[in-house]
């Protein structure tokens, strides 16, 4: 057979048993499995550095699109650099046809102004992406909130 192996049953009654053991496959797809669902969002964001705003609030959000403005003002979806806005949401636009409940992570620097912060919003939701989320970075423990 095929892909089987062969070895003499040590009982004085048993024959040639051919099986497949599945369990090591079983164990190690597992394993890459898990691996690959906690690499995936460090995959997705390629480690654009940004400066986040820190807030109060705020929870984990996870998505397959990630928005990005750095602190030189030049924006990214994904981890691949877009020089204008048009071919950026021509990208978004796209992911969108392949998936049409996509959510929109968007980051931006805190030296980044609001202006251009409300244009990323606004090519993401013209794009037909209506579920976004800003990110910011966690207050310390012994900062008081921002009021």
């Amino acid at each position: 057979m095929a892909g089987g192996s062969f070895y003499q049953d040590e009982d004085a009654g048993g024959g040639t048993i051919s099986d497949i053991n599945v369990t090591p496959l079983v164990d190690v797809t597992l394993v890459l499995l898990i691996i690959f669902m906690v690499t995936a969002k460090l995959i997705v964001a390629r480690g654009i550095a940004v400066d986040s705003p820190k807030t109060a609030s705020g929870e984990e959000v996870s998505s397959t699109l990630q928005v990005t403005i750095d602190r030189d003002r030049v924006l990214y979806v994904n981890g691949d650099r877009y020089d204008s806005v048009e071919t950026a949401q021509a990208r978004v636009e796209s992911m969108r046809a392949q998936s049409p409940d996509l959510k929109a992570i968007i980051s931006a620097d805190r030296s980044v102004p609001h202006g251009d912060v409300m244009r990323v919003i606004d090519f993401v939701k013209l794009a037909g992406v209506t579920k976004f989320a800003l990110t910011s970075d966690p207050l310390a423990k012994d900062q008081p909130p921002p009021k």
